[in-house]
């Protein structure tokens, strides 16, 4: 591939985060599509292309981390920042699944892209699943990580939980965002971007959860894609498929996106194929399981 930014007049290069890690082959560009510039990293190479589309939390980061680092010698990757929470110009909430799909297809026409593979995490994984219903010759091979097509009933309810009480699952919230910050490669957050995430949820001392705006945002982006016509999604899609699910609890004894939804899911396609991943929603990209998911995914689009 080319360096688009210099053949293309819509597109413009702009100075990435870099750290000790980072190969040389890697720049940031910038793309206007609907009125908003729409930034995105390129690993350059001359493999074949991967999008990597993330969920909307910190594990954003971490998931953009592991997939360049396993996988960044064997193909071409361009991961997009879809939350606007790190340099894209919009908020990722004031948009439906569908105006997120329409930005991502106008950036595919900047670029020349006709067919890409795409590899989703989480509230990415169901943006993926929209656009090879809705737009099936633009893509080629799927991998949908934790990101079931029915979320369980109580995700609205567990959310806060989740975000707050991060020591169910980490020593502490400090943990974490350390084992955040050690991703291989830094994506679109940085260490403020970071430490603003332990904003984004307050708790009070008797426990109670207090969302903040990012919070009731996530509920509420959560709460719309639960009314997408999945099952239809999924029964119509006619491309290989590579569904990874957590299969841990997470909280609430429950896990956040059900294994066996994801298990349904990979029955009714057409193409498909189900790998249940040790660990939960957060430390299926950060345990020592993790290599497990870059060795399935390479194995599957090679």
């Amino acid at each position: 591939m080319h360096d688009l930014s210099l053949e293309l007049p819509c597109l413009s290069k702009v100075a990435g985060p870099l750290n000790k890690n980072t190969m040389t082959k890697y720049s940031s560009h910038v793309v206007p599509v609907n009125e908003i510039e729409l930034h995105y990293i390129h690993y350059k190479s001359d493999a074949p292309t991967l999008l990597l589309m993330h969920g909307l939390t910190a594990n954003a980061h971490a998931f953009d981390g592991l997939i360049n680092a396993g996988l960044q010698e064997s193909f071409n990757i361009l991961s997009v920042d879809l939350r606007g929470r790190g340099l894209s110009s919009k908020t990722a909430f004031r948009y439906s699944i569908q105006d997120h799909a329409e930005d991502i297809i106008q950036w595919l026409d900047a670029l020349q892209i006709e067919t890409i593979s795409v590899c989703g995490h989480s509230f990415g994984g169901l943006l993926s699943t929209h656009l090879a219903f809705h737009y099936p010759e633009r893509f080629d091979k799927l991998i949908i990580l934790d990101a079931a097509p029915k979320m369980n009933p109580k995700t609205p309810e567990m959310l806060g939980p989740a975000l707050s009480r991060l020591d169910t699952v980490f020593p502490s919230f400090e943990d974490y965002i350390e084992k955040v910050k050690q991703a291989p490669y830094l994506t679109f957050w940085d260490t403020a971007m970071l430490s603003y995430y332990k904003a984004d949820v307050a708790t009070a001392a008797d426990g109670s959860v207090e969302p903040r705006s990012n919070l009731a945002d996530i509920i509420q982006i959560a709460t719309h894609s639960s009314k997408e016509p999945w099952d239809t999604y999924f029964e119509s899609i006619p491309h290989q498929t590579l569904m990874v699910n957590a299969v841990d609890n997470y909280t609430l004894n429950q896990p956040l996106l059900p294994d066996f939804m994801a298990q349904e899911a990979t029955e009714k396609m057409k193409q498909a194929r189900y790998v249940g991943m040790q660990g939960n929603h957060q430390t299926m990209l950060y345990g020592p399981h993790a290599h497990e998911l870059v060795t399935s995914i390479r194995d599957f689009l090679l």
